[in-house]
């Protein structure tokens, strides 16, 4: 299980992603490059009592992560959540605890000139019914397509009985969005919270 303490990313799955996986450069910067000897990964899973050996070249997993992607079954769509931990073995390798989570609601959204002035995005009323959302819920995180996260507010409007976003607008000006972009969220269930992923259709 990937500990809130240790760091780690998040990464939706795009189209040719069963070759290779890209770790954003935020994360590489900042965790991995310079910091960590030998260029092996040793992956390990909650779904699996077994581990992968993957090489990373630049900022790609490559070789093994075929073996891992197919394993776990992973498709477009789908969210993974790589944690980075320092291996004890001789070779000094890092480990990656995984999490995987498919995508349980996906919607269209659109930027517009009202619901960025009123930092507010409305839901629609069919993600009442999403796994991933519950009245209780307080706060959400938007993922855009590099894996980089933004911490909003979730809210419930009862007269209307629908979910709607405060903090879209950080989200669309950090994005550099503008009028009439449009995003397709892809909405999944994480242990610490709600996890929407997006990716610019425009």
């Amino acid at each position: 299980m990937v500990q809130p303490q240790e760091p780690h990313f998040f990464q939706p799955l795009l189209p040719g992603f069963q070759t290779y996986l890209t770790i954003p450069i935020v994360f590489f910067s900042k965790h991995i490059q310079g910091k960590t000897n030998g260029n092996t990964w040793t992956l390990t899973s909650d779904a699996m009592d077994q581990t992968w050996q993957v090489i990373q070249e630049e900022r790609r997993l490559t070789r093994g992560w075929k073996e891992f992607a197919e394993a776990h079954d992973l498709r477009i769509g789908d969210i993974v959540i790589h944690g980075l931990s320092q291996a004890h073995d001789h070779q000094n390798n890092r480990t990656g605890a995984r999490f995987s989570y498919s995508w349980d609601y996906c919607f269209k959204a659109e930027v517009t000139d009202s619901n960025v002035r009123e930092d507010k995005l409305d839901l629609p009323v069919g993600a009442t019914g999403c796994n991933a959302l519950n009245k209780e819920c307080k706060k959400a995180k938007l993922v855009n397509i590099e894996g980089k996260a933004w911490n909003v507010s979730m809210r419930f409007n009862e007269s209307g009985g629908f979910y709607y976003i405060k903090g879209w607008r950080k989200f669309c000006a950090e994005n550099k969005c503008h009028i009439g972009d449009s995003f397709v969220f892809n909405e999944c269930l994480k242990s610490a919270g709600d996890i929407a992923s997006s990716s610019r259709v425009n």
